[in-house]
């Protein structure tokens, strides 16, 4: 058996999941050790990351020690993996995805219709805000950065009604007491990948990629692939107003895809079912593309949109 070691953020979700496939390959009889890795989104946490918009902002760092061999494998959150990952890895394994919805988080208040006339709503992703501005134009967005218990402190500590958080994040992590509503992914479309993990490995590491092979889920492979082919043609990267969600249909996928405008104004959704998870990213893309969605993203990409106010 192998002596395997993880490249991981040290964030207390990202151990989570880095422990989690440890445990899966140590059931297997390899000697897993983890090593801790900062990235450069864990360093820049006083900016919204919409701000920030540097591709690979959570995973650079990784692929870095991984390419010195530092690292045998890197254990990401996919929708934090680019979608044009660098042509020295590849990614050996999708993990069985969890929920990949959003949730609302609240004290007092049962979902987003229940809000009250301007509450103020923390997340500090482009994507709910524009969905969140357009379900309720009234409320007052706010950025929110952390982990996710840090978010959920400042929940508790009064400084928003309600905050937007991956149902996948908070399950994980058995912080599930104040998540008030599972947001129906026709209200917000979630983000390419959510809830699945992506295992990174060096390109052409047959050993690792043996290893590592009972770790890929085929429904999770097949869906994750149309919503990160949407969103490469998109040309975006985790922190643009974009969503895509894609399940398994009897023998179909069924995609779905969503552009907006960060201030909810305009909302572009389109649907499709297909067999090559690749071809119907490509084709939902193009058609929010024509449809206006290259207007909206040209003006994000050109940092046209005013930041979100500091709490």
């Amino acid at each position: 058996m192998a002596h395997l070691r993880i490249g991981s953020r040290g964030s207390q979700l990202a151990l989570w999941q880095a422990n989690h496939i440890s445990a899966l390959l140590r059931e297997r009889g390899h000697q897993v050790e983890i090593e801790i890795i900062k990235t450069t989104g864990d360093k820049i946490t006083d900016v919204a990351l919409a701000k920030v918009g540097t591709k690979g902002m959570f995973t650079k760092e990784i692929e870095e020690a991984l390419a010195a061999g530092r690292v045998d494998l890197a254990v990401h959150s996919l929708k934090d993996l680019p979608t044009e990952v660098p042509p020295d890895f590849e990614i050996a394994a999708i993990t069985q995805r969890e929920n990949p919805r959003d949730v609302l988080v609240s004290k007092k208040h049962a979902s987003i219709k229940e809000l009250p006339q301007r509450a103020r709503v923390g997340t500090s992703s482009l994507r709910r805000q524009a969905q969140l501005k357009a379900l309720r134009p009234d409320l007052e967005i706010y950025p929110l950065r952390g982990n996710v218990d840090t978010r959920l402190r400042k929940l508790e500590a009064g400084d928003y009604e309600a905050i937007i958080l991956a149902a996948a994040g908070v399950n994980r992590l058995g912080l599930t007491a104040l998540v008030k509503q599972i947001i129906p992914a026709e209200i917000m479309c979630p983000a390419a990948g959510q809830g699945a993990l992506g295992i990174e490995i060096r390109k052409g590491d047959e050993a690792i990629r043996q290893h590592l092979s009972f770790l890929d889920d085929s429904a999770a492979r097949q869906t994750t692939t149309a919503e990160r082919a949407l969103l490469n043609k998109l040309g975006g990267g985790c922190q643009v107003p974009i969503g895509a969600f894609a399940e398994l249909r009897a023998k179909e996928i069924h995609l779905e895809g969503v552009v907006a405008h960060p201030d909810g104004s305009l909302v572009l959704r389109e649907s499709r079912d297909g067999n090559d998870p690749e071809l119907l990213g490509n084709e939902v893309g193009e058609s929010l593309l024509s449809r206006g969605g290259d207007a909206i993203l040209q003006e994000v990409y050109g940092q046209a949109v005013a930041a979100p106010q500091q709490p």
